[in-house]
């Protein structure tokens, strides 16, 4: 979602085929915001997962990481900020600890399971299946 410490801007929902960077607000806090709106944060749902470009060298030699990564995007349950990310190999970080610059995507949802009435008509042509 949004870190309560961005409730005070302009606000709306992430979209699959956006793309966005951490953003410093004028409060201090780091949001998710797309590039040529950054007084708008990107409100992003727990656990959407993120393709990650750009990280720092700093950070990505303290969790064991490379410059691109796919997170999941998660609450965190300590700390002054809330909004953080998930990396494979189970390591968190939050959005503060990105730092500003690091490019964000939305990665596609898996293809839904084929609808019933497909699979059905599947298997009525290929009896010896059933």
């Amino acid at each position: 979602m949004c870190d309560y410490s961005l409730e005070m801007y302009a606000s709306r929902p992430a979209r699959e085929g956006e793309l966005y960077q951490t953003t410093r607000f004028p409060s201090g806090s780091l949001g998710l915001a797309a590039p040529g709106d950054c007084g708008t944060a990107v409100c992003v749902q727990y656990d959407t997962r993120l393709e990650l470009d750009g990280l720092p060298a700093s950070l990505r030699d303290a969790l064991g990481v490379s410059a691109r990564e796919t997170v999941s995007f998660v609450r965190l349950e300590a700390g002054a900020y809330r909004d953080g990310v998930r990396f494979a190999n189970g390591k968190e970080a939050t959005l503060q600890q990105l730092g500003p610059g690091v490019r964000a995507s939305m990665v596609p949802a898996p293809a839904e399971a084929e609808p019933v009435a497909a699979l059905a008509h599947s298997l009525a042509k290929a009896p010896e299946l059933v």
